[in-house]
């Protein structure tokens, strides 16, 4: 079951980052008084009244003429794109201050045209005079304004208690296949993701173009290997932060983070030839927050220079290095253009996925943990030193880990890291994040009456 999107739409400079900040209850997205200064798309997590959904920070909607030569829609269409996503509802954001705008004017006409829920938010509305003001923008047809003061957080919550009910439960349109191993191909633009596809299904299934950012949308596709289902999502590639264009490809950001959520695996695709950017380790990063397992694919293989090739162990230690916050991830060399490697893919898939629902015995891991802090124990803090009383195993995909403590501020971040390698030791999980948790629990302490 998908989590229902909330996206903020707007004009540039009316105060979208910081409603987001605001609802998700933390600063995330970047504000600035610099008109447009949000250029990436943004979603995080919220939850108001035991509901939790997603919110997506957008950036601002720039009325500007299309450009068919490049086959690029302009930035004024964004809003359209809604129609194909799980967008309920929409907030559209204006600016009490500055009144209704021909911007304003124009966004209002396409979000009509979208067929979706919309709340018109009058933001900056910290005074009578500007919530009066507000009343103008009763004329673009939207419906009730509401008012809010973003930066203050006046009005947030009446306006979230709204948001709440009208969100959907959401699923899938098709019920998987539950013993299907589901896997993205993700990664930048043009480093191979859909020759990759076509040459573990052995026909065209997907565009293959060396032009980048090709594939627009996620496409699922069903294939059998040695007996076993498998199902692919070829996904839009990811470009560099702050240099995603509008309209379209911004929105194949957000459709590679919602496929994430409905996979096992990832195989994130590195160009050989260019080497691991800082792009790669950003699209690494979003793995990590989904929990999803990831096996690294060093693309291009066939490209490189066959003394470098050589040196394979060495290129393999640089990508764990630069990638060292995925410290557990199995590394191959492939060429989807040739299909060197590729006959290695699906087989470690299959191992890292088995390995991600595997149920770790609460007497083994137990014992494995005890050992551990014997061996070395937790470092104190003010003459306080971390006492560990249980662990248990309480999901898996990914396995999530609960320690019992008796103060969860004593556990360091080094330490934390100590257990999971220990952990790792006995018990490898390759290719998969461990989820660990520390909670307060004083067992030899005696309640007083």
């Amino acid at each position: 079951m998908l989590k229902p999107l909330v996206a903020i739409i707007g004009r540039p400079n009316v105060g979208k980052s910081t409603l987001f900040n605001r609802i998700i209850g933390e600063r995330r997205a970047v504000v600035s008084d610099i008109a447009g200064t949000t250029r990436d798309r943004i979603v995080a997590d919220a939850e108001w009244n035991g509901r939790t959904f997603q919110v997506v920070d957008t950036g601002g909607v720039e009325i500007l003429p299309s450009t068919v030569e490049s086959g690029r829609a302009p930035l004024g269409r964004e809003p359209l794109l809604l129609d194909s996503e799980n967008f309920i509802p929409v907030l559209f954001i204006t600016d009490a201050e500055a009144g209704v705008t021909a911007a304003d004017r124009e966004v209002a006409d396409l979000l009509r045209k979208s067929k979706k829920p919309v709340f018109l938010v009058a933001n900056k509305a910290e005074s009578h005079a500007r919530e009066q003001n507000a009343l103008e923008f009763y004329e673009l047809g939207i419906g009730d304004v509401y008012t809010v003061s973003a930066i203050h957080g006046s009005g947030v919550g009446d306006l979230l208690d709204l948001i709440v009910e009208r969100l959907p439960w959401i699923e899938e349109d098709e019920q998987p296949d539950d013993n299907a191993i589901h896997i993205a191909i993700i990664g930048r633009p043009n480093v191979g993701k859909s020759s990759l596809l076509n040459r573990l299904l052995g026909h065209e299934r997907a565009i293959v173009s060396p032009v980048a950012g090709t594939t627009r949308d996620a496409v699922d596709t069903s294939m059998e290997y040695e007996g076993q289902q498998y199902v692919l999502v070829d996904t839009a590639g990811i470009r560099r932060r702050g240099k995603v264009e509008a309209g379209v490809e911004k929105w194949s950001i957000l459709r590679t983070a919602r496929a994430l959520q409905r996979t096992d695996l990832a195989l994130l695709l590195i160009d050989a030839t260019e080497g691991i950017t800082a792009q790669d380790t950003h699209v690494a990063g979003m793995t990590l927050d989904e929990g999803v397992s990831v096996v690294v694919l060093v693309n291009k293989w066939d490209a490189i220079d066959a003394e470098l090739r050589q040196r394979r162990a060495d290129i393999e230690e640089h990508v764990r290095e630069e990638l060292k916050f995925l410290s557990y991830i199995p590394v191959l060399f492939v060429s989807a253009l040739t299909g060197m490697g590729v006959h290695q893919i699906l087989p470690m898939a299959r191992e890292v996925v088995e390995a991600r629902y595997q149920q770790l015995p609460a007497n083994l891991l137990n014992d494995l943990i005890q050992k551990a802090t014997i061996e070395h124990a937790p470092p104190s803090r003010s003459g306080r030193r971390l006492r560990i009383f249980s662990v248990a195993q309480t999901r898996v995909a990914p396995p999530h880990l609960v320690f019992s403590v008796d103060d969860p501020k004593l556990v360091h971040f080094s330490y934390q890291r100590y257990l999971e390698n220990r952990i790792r030791e006995a018990y490898p999980f390759p290719g998969t994040p461990i989820q660990m948790t520390f909670r307060g629990n004083r067992p030899d302490r005696k309640t007083k009456r």
